[in-house]
């Protein structure tokens, strides 16, 4: 099935009611989730994936997919209208976002971040169309020692690009790979690491844990700053329309951002983050006017806002291709579907083709909704700040209690979900980013069984397991990562002791 008919295909599957109804839930939730500081779309994936077990597979990838290219449209309002980013992926947005807000145009700022953020949407799809098919093909002579390769590299280049302590992105992912080996060998069949608990035999359950890091570390953050209210800016409808000028303005930068976005979100790491950040260096690098920035340069939104959109579009080839999440956002995705009896990877597109291209379909239809939701409605999804902290932080924490619970009816899955949020808000404390944690958990058992598949099969000869074309390819990428960047400060250091020793420097 080619890329076009395969999206007819999926068409059918995402315009039906059920699915089309799961992505109008998806996209409010996400875009009220971005609008809302600090919950973000993870902890609102979590919290809402135990909803999602009575759906089809492919009805709950379309709702929580749908929340986290949804925040990244709601994150953009608050930071023009409040200064506040609503999600991670809107720090930038701010800088000049709400400049233009003070000189009277807000408008025009969220309509460009709204267009923006959908041409870039729209155009991440039609990239992962055909990256994640072609990937798909090339995924198909991958053995367990690519695999293997592809899992490790993505761990290691999660720690190198998480942003923060080295130091502390290895002890988080060290703690992920321990959490993933408690419970029954899956090949052996021995217990591990359970103390006599039978409980503990079924293992440590991924949803609970990322409920705790980010849904009840944020309930006591919220409980720990008190009652808050925000000054918003308000917005009339006839203010929205940008002029011919800031139009021809945003033109080039959301183009360019929507590359560097997409081809961002193929690398492991906080990809919505770290592409609106590219993607602002870039535009103030090729402005003829980088004065501008920081002072309310319409540029400055739209680059990226593009960019952010077309990375949460780039994270998902690696998820639908490869089965492997480089984010904790797709790492909620993916537990999603294995909870669905599902293994997304080379083989779904053609076994499960209703997912993959509902999948697909759903995002066209999503990116649509979003465009036509958060301009005339964005006075209601703002006013969503008015909301007291204290009645948010109680909802937050009734839904992470019932969420953990529903899992299994077990008191385990509560105790998890306690411990990880007293460890998630001192994490948050001490500023330490619990992302590699999260990857490290859902990575980690497909690690252990492809390594240990691949030394079965080479009999124990590593040297043989990494000798293969593909295995050295894949992992010549975290390699250069942790080379590189040591060399490229030893040189920079060598080259400016040079010019200092030069008499007359």
């Amino acid at each position: 099935m080619g890329p076009i008919d395969g999206l007819l295909y999926g068409f059918t599957i995402a315009l039906t009611p059920a699915n089309l109804l799961a992505c109008f839930i998806g996209v409010v939730v996400g875009t009220v989730v971005g609008v809302l500081p600090g919950i973000g779309p993870v902890g609102a994936m979590a919290l809402l994936l135990p909803s999602t077990f009575a759906m089809h597979p492919a009805t709950a990838l379309i709702m929580l997919a749908g929340i986290y290219y949804g925040a990244m449209y709601g994150g953009s309002t608050t930071s023009i209208l409040v200064n506040v980013p609503g999600e991670a992926g809107s720090v930038v947005t701010l800088l000049d976002g709400y400049q233009m807000t003070r000189k009277g145009r807000a408008g025009a700022a969220l309509t460009i971040a709204a267009v923006g953020s959908w041409v870039a949407g729209t155009l991440g799809v039609v990239g992962i169309m055909f990256a994640a098919s072609w990937l798909a093909d090339l995924a198909l002579r991958f053995g367990p020692p690519e695999y293997f390769a592809i899992t490790f590299g993505g761990i290691m280049l999660l720690s190198r690009l998480s942003g923060g302590s080295v130091l502390n992105a290895f002890v988080m992912v060290a703690i992920g790979l321990a959490l993933g080996t408690v419970g029954m060998d899956s090949i052996s069949a021995l217990r591990r690491f359970t103390f006599g608990s039978v409980e503990l035999s079924q293992g440590i359950d991924l949803v609970p844990v990322i409920m705790g890091l980010y849904g009840v570390a944020e309930v006591l953050l919220l409980a720990e700053e008190g009652v808050k209210r925000a000054s918003i800016a308000a917005v009339r409808m006839r203010d929205l329309l940008p002029t011919r000028l800031e139009w021809r303005q945003s033109a080039a930068p959301i183009a360019r951002g929507t590359v560097v976005g997409f081809f961002t979100g193929l690398v492991p790491g906080p990809a919505a983050v770290l592409s609106t950040f590219i993607s602002y260096a870039v535009e103030k690098k090729v402005s003829r006017t980088p004065e501008r920035f920081g002072k309310g340069a319409i540029e400055g939104v739209a680059g990226p806002e593009a960019a952010n959109n077309a990375a949460t579009a780039g994270a998902m080839v690696p998820l639908l291709s490869l089965g492997i999440p480089f984010s904790p956002a797709t790492a909620i995705l993916l537990g999603a579907l294995v909870i669905h009896g599902l293994q997304p990877g080379p083989l779904m597109i053609a076994q499960q083709p209703e997912v993959f291209w509902g999948f697909i379909a759903s995002m066209y239809i999503g990116n649509f909704m979003l465009l036509i939701l958060n301009l005339p409605l964005v006075g209601i999804f703002v006013s969503v700040l008015r909301l007291p902290q204290h009645v948010l932080a109680t909802l937050v924490f009734l839904l992470c209690l019932v969420g953990a619970f529903s899992l299994s009816n077990s008191y385990l899955d509560l105790w998890v979900l306690a411990v990880f949020g007293l460890f998630g808000y001192a994490l948050r404390k001490l500023r330490v980013d619990p992302s590699p944690l999260v990857v490290a958990l859902v990575l980690g058992p497909m690690m252990e069984r492809t390594l240990r598949q691949a030394l079965f099969i080479t009999r124990g000869s590593v040297v043989e397991m990494l000798a293969r074309p593909l295995t050295i390819a894949i992992l010549v990428v975290p390699a250069a990562a942790f080379v590189v960047p040591p060399l490229l400060r030893a040189w920079r250091r060598r080259r400016n002791s040079a010019v200092e020793g030069v008499p007359g420097s």
